[in-house]
């Protein structure tokens, strides 16, 4: 299969509020007031989460149907621990993006054990996101 290019534009509207365009859609990145931002959207790091959580939901309905389960929905947690102090300029100590995720998937199905555990592991290993997350993705940052 042939590789697939996604594409964003983004703009800044102020110092801690970005304006995201892909794929006809509009997003919306900021931070909490607590922290200078306006509060307008989800932080980055929340969007990662977000992203991780969305991409598992598609992920975990297309390996149900093709392990014929039953899969009416799923229900996601997730939770993740960071550092901010690298990001703040503060040590560089720790890396600045998570330092762990931990996701729960609560499958809505009859399915047994040993079929649930064999889909969650699919799942796991098919997400491109938690791929991205948990292997070395090069990224390049250029002057344009």
């Amino acid at each position: 299969m042939p590789k697939v290019t996604f594409k964003a534009q983004a703009h800044s509207e102020n110092p801690t509020k970005t304006v995201v365009r892909t794929n006809g859609f509009t997003v919306i990145v900021d931070e909490p007031k607590n922290q200078g931002g306006t509060n307008e959207g989800p932080t980055p790091v929340d969007y990662v989460l977000a992203a991780l959580a969305g991409c598992l939901n598609v992920v975990s309905h297309v390996v149900a149907k093709e392990l014929d389960m039953n899969l009416n929905g799923v229900k996601i947690d997730l939770e993740g621990d960071l550092n901010p102090a690298k990001f703040m300029g503060m040590s560089d100590a720790e890396r600045a993006g998570y330092q762990s995720i931990r996701v729960t998937l609560r499958p809505d199905t009859d399915a047994d054990a040993a079929t649930k555990e064999k889909w969650r592991l699919a799942v796991e290993s098919r997400c491109p996101v938690s791929d991205n997350l948990s292997h070395e993705t090069p990224v390049s940052v250029q002057l344009g």
